[in-house]
């Protein structure tokens, strides 16, 4: 057996050295360039946080080795093949899946120090639960559940299993207060030690549960880039929380590094999106403005072919890319750098315009380009290149419905009014590519396609570029 080989000194400085390499890590992901050194920084950081906590345990059995080798073999094994098998169409999806993973895992950590308290060291000197200990658990019950449920909300609305639209239930805001103060109740009978039954850590833990649910679900579509966000924070945050009560400085250094992180990107994509960071940490902010129009009357629609496309294109001296979900879906990215080639072989300067959400989570586009080897000197945000429609011959619009929608600007009871979005309506001519005239993932329809300089091109948008690029 391993007899805590490492002195607490050691291991803190190892953990904290795993700490830097996370730090390092993150750091390394905020640019497509160093985003795979990044990855490798953060796996090495997370294997030597492992390596240093089996060594300075103080006495495991061959058993609780096995068995904690054994977990950490199977949760690699299905990592590996779900990395290789899952396509960049369903990442956001995995990201769901993996935020809830990381709150079912606080919630399980904390159930397991309340029922075995002695085990992790966390009886004060008349045998019952720290006080300490007890708040700590039952914040990572709340955090977690909260974590977990929300996360299978959005997984299932990410899949296609759920409606996209906000759901909103009557009294729901009555009865998230009711919830949180039966969660209060029961904390407070817990940590005064009037009762510490199971019976109570129970009802917490169902009642977090419950209220994730009421948090995600009146949350539409147009903003789930956003409660990916938010949800990836609390995993975090849950993380860190249960850190202290294993008294586990690598987990408190990692979950703190994680919810921090993500809470600064929420933040960040709230200001993008002209949301309230409050109401987003907070759920429902999917209701702040009305249902907004579904499919609306039939109105004229200019559709036009890749012919049509290659001979505007090939005229024009600027053209601006906007990439969405759709050539996600198509996997059309590198069909359409090499139509941009070919495009700027012609002399034809051709940018990319990237809105914060396109897609179904953070980065999602940014990604996509890179895999297709896309310069990142042409790829622009929202901020940096918004005003330079006006000057534009041409916007190509591949995919990206919600994020081009002129509603967002003109219609006060559309769900995603004071959202900015990409003005491709300024520039002269506006390509759209599409499968057909359907709505969004917002659930409205796009005032876009019926104006007079769109031309709409409803096809799959690999095929599309493939045959704009033989026509150039």
């Amino acid at each position: 057996m391993i007899n805590n080989l490492l002195s607490n000194d050691l291991v803190a400085f190892l953990y904290l050295i795993s700490g830097v390499f996370f730090i390092l890590g993150i750091r390394g992901l905020s640019s497509p360039e160093t985003a795979r050194a990044g990855n490798y920084l953060s796996m090495s950081g997370m294997a030597l946080a492992f390596i240093v906590t089996i060594f300075s345990l103080s006495d495991p059995s061959i058993l609780n080795l096995i068995l904690i080798l054994a977990g950490i073999s199977i949760g690699g094994l299905i990592g590996t093949i779900l990395s290789k098998r899952v396509a960049m169409t369903d990442m956001p999806q995995m990201v769901a899946a993996l935020n809830s993973m990381g709150g079912l895992s606080a919630v399980l950590v904390a159930w397991a120090a309340f029922l075995s308290p002695i085990a992790f060291e966390l009886v004060s000197t008349d045998g019952s639960i720290k006080t300490l200990s007890k708040i700590e658990m039952i914040l990572g019950i709340l955090v977690g559940a909260i974590t977990f449920s929300g996360s299978v909300v959005a997984f299932l609305k990410l899949q296609g299993l759920m409606k996209s639209a906000p759901i909103i239930l009557p009294f729901r805001h009555i009865l998230s207060i009711v919830i949180i103060s039966l969660i209060v109740s029961c904390s407070y009978l817990i940590i005064s030690g009037t009762e510490s039954s199971q019976l109570l850590f129970l009802a917490i833990s169902l009642l977090s549960l419950l209220l994730g649910l009421l948090l995600i679900i009146p949350i539409g579509g147009a903003d789930m880039p956003v409660v990916i966000a938010v949800l990836n924070s609390y995993s975090g945050f849950a993380a860190a929380i249960i850190g202290f009560t294993l008294s586990n400085l690598a987990l408190v250094i990692t979950g703190a590094l994680v919810g921090s992180s993500g809470a600064i990107l929420s933040y960040i994509m709230c200001v993008a999106m002209n949301r309230s960071f409050f109401s987003v940490i907070m759920g429902g902010f999917g209701d702040e403005v009305g249902g907004g129009a579904q499919v609306k009357e039939t109105r004229p629609v200019k559709i036009g072919s890749a012919d049509d496309a290659a001979f505007i294109l090939k005229n024009a001296s600027s053209v601006i890319i906007v990439p969405g979900y759709g050539m996600a879906v198509a996997r059309a990215q590198n069909s359409l750098k090499e139509m941009v080639d070919k495009l700027k072989e012609m002399g034809i300067k051709v940018t990319y315009a990237i809105h914060p959400v396109a897609g179904r989570m953070p980065g999602h586009m940014n990604v996509l380009l890179a895999e297709a080897d896309v310069p990142y000197d042409d790829i622009y945000e929202l901020s940096e290149i918004n005003s330079d429609f006006a000057q534009a011959d041409v916007a190509f619009v591949i995919g990206a419905n919600d994020v081009t929608n002129p509603a967002a600007k003109s219609d006060p009871q559309s769900p995603i009014f004071g959202m900015p979005i990409l003005e491709v309506e300024n520039a002269k001519t506006v390509l759209f590519v599409k499968r057909s005239l359907g709505i969004g993932y917002a659930g409205i329809d796009n005032d876009l396609f019926y104006r007079e300089n769109t031309m709409m091109l409803l096809d799959d948008a690999k095929k599309m570029s493939e045959d704009i690029s033989a026509s150039i």
